[in-house]
């Protein structure tokens, strides 16, 4: 399996207060991996990293092969990352139609085994948002806007798709739906990383978990490995 995206050895810092110690990780093609571990930890960290928004000191990020650490994060996205940052972060002001094409890019040349993404394809997706598409951001409810903004990642047509708290704060009813929609993507061969604390959740569709504690990996394994070592996800999330 082709290795699409490869973290070595990265150490990062917020001034003066030093958050990631030697991250390594990778994402296979048509692979889930997912960052777990409690808030503070180092996975929204280690993902502002990947897409440039806060330099290394020192590692390295490569993805396809080309070294992302200089490139400006509008330039790391064209290379074919999408993002569903944290809070989701929704236009407040623009409709769901305009939310979807604000950011909307057609397919990389050479993309191939993705179908592309367009604006009938993610409301076919989501019928929810067609309901909506006249509806500002401001006016959706927290599981719609979340729709909403995976819908405008998968408009900039990625082959990794990265999720930081993909179900946080939503109903159990709306997280089933959102992860039946991650599924889905997985089976059509995106990859993905997942940032999320429903660890029963990601051991059902996820490939390998990447443990984070005091900014460093300090387990990683299968999902199969996950599940014959429960005491891992007390120990480092605190949860059973």
């Amino acid at each position: 399996m082709t290795t699409l995206l490869e973290m070595r050895d990265v150490h990062a810092s917020y001034g003066q207060a030093q958050a990631l110690f030697g991250v390594s990780f990778d994402v296979k093609a048509g692979e889930v991996v997912t960052l777990l571990g409690r808030n503070g930890m180092g996975r929204s960290t280690a993902i502002k990293c990947l897409f440039g928004m806060l330099p290394l000191k020192s590692g390295a990020i490569a993805f396809g092969g080309q070294p992302l650490a200089r490139l400006p994060s509008h330039s790391i996205a064209r290379l074919g990352l999408g993002l569903v940052p944290e809070g989701r972060q929704v236009f407040p002001n623009l409709s769901v139609e305009e939310n979807l094409v604000a950011t909307a890019r057609a397919p990389r040349h050479g993309q191939a085994g993705l179908r592309p993404w367009d604006l009938e394809r993610v409301y076919r997706f989501f019928p929810r948002l067609r309901e909506r598409r006249g509806n500002h951001g401001w006016q959706l409810s927290g599981g719609e806007q979340q729709m909403l903004a995976i819908g405008r990642a998968l408009m900039t047509n990625p082959r990794l798709l990265v999720l930081d708290e993909a179900t946080e704060g939503l109903a159990p009813i709306i997280r089933a739906e959102i992860w039946a929609a991650l599924a889905e993507l997985k089976a059509e061969g995106l990859s993905q990383i997942v940032i999320d604390k429903n660890v029963g959740a990601l051991l059902k569709f996820a490939d390998r978990h990447f443990v984070l504690e005091k900014g460093r990996v300090v387990w990683q394994g299968s999902s199969d490995a996950l599940r014959a070592e429960p005491g891992i996800v007390q120990q480092y999330m605190g949860v059973s």
